[in-house]
């Protein structure tokens, strides 16, 4: 079905691996027409609950964006570019099933931009993370000045930003761009683990608290506002009825996703 990407779907989790090793997984165009086509999948398969990104072979999660697609662009054309990129990660940012990217290597300008759109990281010992755009004569395009000071700050960011210095998983976990680092065997073991906690909650209260969160970043929306707004939807479910009948009843709560 795919040429650059293998999927798999176990126990309610979609695995979408990018699978361009021999170009360290590097993405173009056919890579974010794909990642698309399975987002798609992921929007509307009710047996997917939560779903991985992560990198074929050992050496590179995704190391940037296919370099050789920007010969000759215009600066129109780049910039449309740079649009399919962003528009693709604040799909996977806003999708209201957890996605967690599994970080096995480098993870590199548009790679760094794909781990980040994710709702949180998980990276292997031997994980690299880095936006080397400037020694291009660039800057990052698919949303990496914006998320990378969300998640580090803004002084840590411009330095990363501006020296193109990489870090390792240690580094990243300490400055918390990463939730966890595992060795590389137990990687999708350790990230699965997660989430197989997180598809035993309530799937509509799981979309309500990323979309919430999220809007703590959009100056357009009331965090607030929104906040009380999915409060209230959650009342409305069977699953709070669900929830609540089984703490009062000391039970373990089965959820439906109603």
């Amino acid at each position: 079905m795919y040429q650059t990407l293998l999927t798999s779907l176990e126990n309610y989790i979609f695995t979408i691996t990018v699978n361009r090793p021999d170009k360290l997984n590097a993405l173009n165009k056919t890579v974010f027409d794909e990642l698309n086509v399975a987002l798609n999948e992921v929007f509307s398969n009710a047996e997917i609950k939560s779903v991985i990104i992560t990198g074929a072979g050992p050496k590179a999660f995704v190391a940037g964006a296919d370099i050789s697609e920007f010969s000759g662009l215009s600066k129109e054309q780049s910039m449309l570019l740079a649009k399919r990129g962003q528009d693709t990660f604040l799909r996977i940012e806003n999708s209201p099933k957890p996605i967690v990217a599994a970080v096995n290597g480098f993870a590199l300008g548009g790679g760094c931009e794909l781990a980040m759109s994710c709702h949180f990281r998980v990276a292997a010992e031997n994980a690299k993370f880095g936006q080397p755009e400037v020694n291009l004569g660039l800057i990052p395009g698919y949303g990496g000045t914006q998320r990378l000071v969300q998640l580090i700050g803004k002084g840590k960011a411009l330095e990363l930003l501006m020296s193109a210095h990489m870090i390792d998983a240690t580094e990243a976990k300490q400055l918390g761009l990463v939730n966890y680092v595992t060795t590389a065997d137990t990687l999708l073991e350790h990230t699965k683990k997660i989430l197989d906690t997180i598809n035993a909650k309530a799937p509509l209260a799981v979309a309500g608290c990323i979309k919430a969160a999220n809007a703590v970043y959009d100056e357009s929306k009331d965090g607030y506002a929104i906040e009380i707004e999915e409060f209230g939807n959650a009342f409305a479910t069977e699953d709070m009825k669900e929830g609540t009948a089984a703490f009062l009843e000391k039970r373990k709560a089965i959820f439906t996703g109603k």
